[in-house]
């Protein structure tokens, strides 16, 4: 009767590992947080990089805000890379650790370009207006050393800028 009357009921194993889940989610969401401004960071640095938008940065205009209402900045950021889809395609495709998905929060690191996945149903002059070009990249950071995925995007940045030069 419940199911039918509110819907889809998790099982008794997807209730367990939920639970089990819940016990790590202040350490994980911490390194989650921890590893999204340091990238964001490091994104921010790089020449081959337009804008990174991650409310942790100095340079986020809603900064102030994002520090009045909430107590983290989460695990997701997103970047303009210089040039289109070719090179965003090009960065996403030279990424050994990132994997490309159109999901958040797990405990991999994914990426993707929502203006093709996502947002692909989205009418043109809507994406315009709403920033979501061919050249922006979202990733949601996972739970891999820091270390190793700062160093996937810089091997994959400057593969990217050797084969656009």
């Amino acid at each position: 009767f419940l199911q039918n009357a509110y819907g889809v009921v998790p099982s008794p194993f997807d209730c367990y590992l939920l639970i089990r889940s819940l016990k790590t989610v202040t350490v994980r969401m911490k390194q989650h947080m921890e590893s999204s401004l340091q990238i964001a960071q490091f994104l921010e640095s790089h020449p081959f990089i337009e804008k990174v938008i991650h409310p942790g940065l100095e340079s986020h205009l809603q900064r102030k805000v994002a520090e009045k209402q909430t107590s983290g900045w989460g695990g997701m950021l997103a970047f303009y890379v210089k040039g289109g889809l070719r090179e965003s395609s090009l960065l996403i495709s030279k990424c050994k650790i990132f994997t490309l998905a159109e999901s958040l929060g797990g405990y991999e690191s994914l990426i993707e370009i929502p203006s093709i996945m996502t947002h692909a149903s989205v009418p043109l002059e809507e994406k315009k207006k709403l920033g979501l070009t061919d050249n922006l990249i979202r990733v949601s950071v996972g739970l891999e050393a820091v270390e190793d995925l700062i160093d996937d995007l810089k091997q994959a940045l400057t593969a990217v800028t050797e084969t656009t030069k």
